[in-house]
Order: structure tokens, then sequence, then C-alpha cells
């Protein structure tokens, strides 16, 4: 009987790999590392372990804070004796640009033809519909009723959330796009991360931290 012989693995061909990420993709990681393509390789995927790592953690505050903002505007609703789901009542002061999400995401959601549970809807909604909830525009129309969904923050002031969201928004999109993430306040966004949770509910905040590997691959930069 005859062992099949191991496969050997050739080491990748540095310049083949920088041809099929493109020289301009790679281009700030060799100028990092000096004309290095090893290093600058290695800095690559080093960036791209650490966007990984990051957009986990942004994935939990992205539910729990549209499930926090959704709560609020339910209640919202409630307390003025709606009956019509918020999204779709017209009487809701929501900007145009909010209206053609909620369009939009009502047709993803329902596109089998299907009566279509409320929380799909919420869940087509992006990351970006719920951070221009927090946009000034609303300072006095939604936000008295949305600064509920924050009860651990110090204040009241829409500032304090909009800020941090407004930054992990941006922060979010580089990564969703596969752009470079290495060389900004990695440590800030962490600490955004965990304040607006934080905000939101302590022990949310905790159980994001308890798993995330944002800085056991930060002590890992080549």
């Amino acid at each position: 009987m005859h062992s099949t012989p191991p496969t050997i693995i050739a080491p990748p061909d540095d310049k083949a790999v920088i041809e099929l990420i493109s020289p301009d993709r790679l281009n700030p990681y060799l100028t990092a590392c000096a004309g290095d393509t090893t290093a600058a390789l290695a800095l690559y995927r080093w960036n791209s372990d650490l966007a990984a790592a990051f957009f986990e953690s942004l994935g939990h505050l992205e539910i729990m804070l549209r499930n926090a903002l959704d709560a609020r505007l339910v209640a919202r609703q409630q307390r003025r004796g709606r009956t019509a789901e918020w999204y779709a009542d017209t009487t809701v002061p929501l900007s145009g640009k909010a209206r053609g999400d909620i369009t939009q995401a009502q047709q993803r959601a329902g596109r089998h033809g299907t009566t279509t549970p409320r929380g799909k809807i919420i869940a087509e909604l992006s990351l970006g519909f719920w951070r221009f909830l927090l946009a000034r525009q609303y300072r006095a129309s939604l936000w008295p009723d949305l600064a509920g969904a924050f009860p651990h923050a110090p204040n009241r002031a829409l500032t304090t959330v909009e800020d941090p969201v407004k930054r992990l928004h941006k922060f979010r999109n580089r990564i969703a796009h596969h752009e470079g993430i290495w060389h900004l306040p990695l440590e800030a966004r962490r600490d955004d991360i965990q304040t607006v949770l934080g905000f939101i509910a302590p022990a949310a905040a905790a159980w994001v931290a308890d798993a995330s590997r944002i800085d056991d691959i930060l002590t890992r930069r080549p």
C-alpha cells in the first residue's frame, strides 16, 4: 500500500500577490515599510485581520443600536396613540432620504411576496439610516424620544451620542470597502464602540468587549 506524499505548498510569490492586490492599493503599505514587499504584505494581512475583528464588534453595535432606537420609536408611536408602524407613518418627521431608505428596505425584505415581519424591515435598514436619525436635523423632533435609547449617557445632548456614532459609521464604511485602517486611531475607535454600547447598556458593552479580538490583534502588529 503506497501512501500519498504530502503536498508541498510553495512559498507565495510576492510579485504575483502584489499584482493581484494591485500596486496602487498596496502602495501606502510599501511606503510605510520603506519599499520592503514582504513587510508590506505582512502589514496588509494584519490590517485585514484587524478589520475583521473590528467588523465583529461593529456588527454587534449595529444590531444593538438599531434595536434600541427602534424601541424608542415604537414607544413614541404608542405615546401619541398612533397604530401604524413608525416607518410607515407619514406623520413621523423623517427626511426624504430616510423615506427612500425605508421604501428600499421594505422592497428587499418583501421580495418573496409573503407577509413581511417588521423585524426583517428593521434589519434591512443600514447603519447609515440609524446614524442619520441621530443627525442634528432631528434635534427638536425625534431626539427627545430617541435620547431614551441611551439611558447611561452622561447627559442628553445629541452630540454626546452623535459624534462617536458618526465616527464609527465612517470607520465601518472604510472596512466595508476594504480600505486600510492600520494608520487610523484604532484604540479610539475601539473606545467609541464601547462608549456607545455603554450609553445603551453597560452589560452590552461588557459582553461585546469580552469576546472582542481587537486588543489581541493590536498587540501583534508586524
